[in-house]
């Protein structure tokens, strides 16, 4: 009777010792998801510059940094995510967000997504998923044909000549139709800017050239097609714009800006006078004054188009006269990597020093 007693004994501080040791490994876990929640900042820490500006349908501001992955403000505080999050890659060249709220992030190295609780790697999980559903070996999602329609995303493809296109659900990558090569560089065709525009036209701005799509055909604009010496004066393209009057904007590095209406293309930096006599046309720095070097290209809701010089700071065109902000008007840098309009008719620069400003009408205001 006695040994019964003391195996029953024996019995309830064993489990009461289990009970409690599974206590304290829930609190630790729930500690550990308490620190995870509040790992945040109030002021934005990048140095690297930014490289895209969102506001998504909840309100919420998202900052993409050049090295340092992708912040979110909300609620007063940063939130940061980087590659250690299964971002694709820390370099993040745009923003967008899906019919269902989804945040996407195209990267140097691919695409990642963010449904509100973690982050996917899209060109690691589609290619696995295309794999099993088609029993292939690749590491790359299928390439699929040319197509458009409703509610879909497209992506810069990194180095690789063509773009991706997310459908709603799956990534698949189009390559561009075969074209002459011009010169010997690597990635001459690699995608830079994406732009949407009229009557269901998509622009790709590559660094050789510009490819249109309307959901049936295929164009393009390179230095063949516009008569160009590229030994001279080669297309060297950053930014890409179709404004709300279907005129097309391409900025390059080096060259300024080129402007398509209808079946016209000029130079506007050239019309405009912002080339310098001396300017070498091919990415040497240029003075104040110019507008040769184009990183950005946004529209405003007012009409105006804004542009984001690598030297010479930003200007505004308001369809009749430039204007010109550099430090002097309240700036730390000059180059704006940046140019976002939110839903409230604000607009948002990222600078190329981290810093982010809004413009007031006559000056910027730093804000982050």
């Amino acid at each position: 009777m006695k040994r019964r007693i003391n195996l029953i004994y024996l019995i309830l501080i064993l489990t009461l010792n289990l009970s409690c040791v599974e206590r304290r490994s829930t609190e630790k876990e729930t500690n550990r998801s308490e620190s995870v929640l509040t790992s945040k900042t109030d002021t934005l820490k990048f140095t690297s510059g930014i490289s895209a500006i969102f506001q998504d349908s909840k309100g919420n501001y998202w900052f993409g940094s050049l090295q340092e992955g992708v912040a979110v403000y909300k609620d007063s505080s940063f939130f940061y995510f980087t590659i250690q999050d299964e971002l694709t890659d820390n370099q993040i060249h745009s923003i967008q967000e899906d019919k269902e709220g989804i945040i996407w992030f195209n990267t140097l190295n691919g695409v990642s997504s963010y449904d509100g609780t973690r982050i996917k790697n899209h060109i690691k999980a589609d290619a696995e998923t295309l794999q099993n559903d088609y029993q292939i070996q690749n590491s790359e999602p299928l390439q699929g044909k040319w197509m458009k329609s409703d509610n879909e995303l497209w992506f810069e493809a990194g180095s690789k000549e063509g773009v991706y296109r997310y459908d709603g659900q799956k990534l698949i990558y189009l390559a561009f139709p075969p074209h002459k090569v011009i010169n010997h560089n690597d990635n001459l065709f690699a995608v830079t800017c994406i732009s949407k525009g009229k009557n269901n036209m998509i622009w790709f701005g590559t660094y050789a050239g510009v490819f249109g799509y309307n959901g049936s055909d295929l164009i393009i604009i390179n230095d063949e097609t516009l008569g160009f010496d590229r030994n001279i004066a080669p297309l060297h393209i950053r930014s890409i714009l179709e404004d709300s009057k279907g005129r097309l904007w391409i900025g390059n590095n080096g060259i300024g800006v080129l402007l398509k209406e209808g079946d016209s293309i000029i130079n506007f930096s050239e019309a405009k006078n912002l080339i310098h006599p001396a300017s070498g046309r091919k990415g040497d720095k240029s003075p104040s004054g110019t507008l040769e070097h184009v990183f950005r290209i946004t529209e405003d809701s007012h009409g105006n188009i804004w542009f984001g010089d690598r030297d010479a700071g930003i200007w505004k065109y308001d369809g009749k006269k430039m204007e010109n902000y550099t430090e002097k008007d309240g700036l730390t840098n000059d180059f704006a990597r940046s140019i976002f309009e939110d839903k409230d008719g604000e607009l948002w620069f990222g600078m190329a020093d981290g810093n982010v400003y809004k413009f007031n009408g006559k000056t910027f205001e730093k804000q982050f």
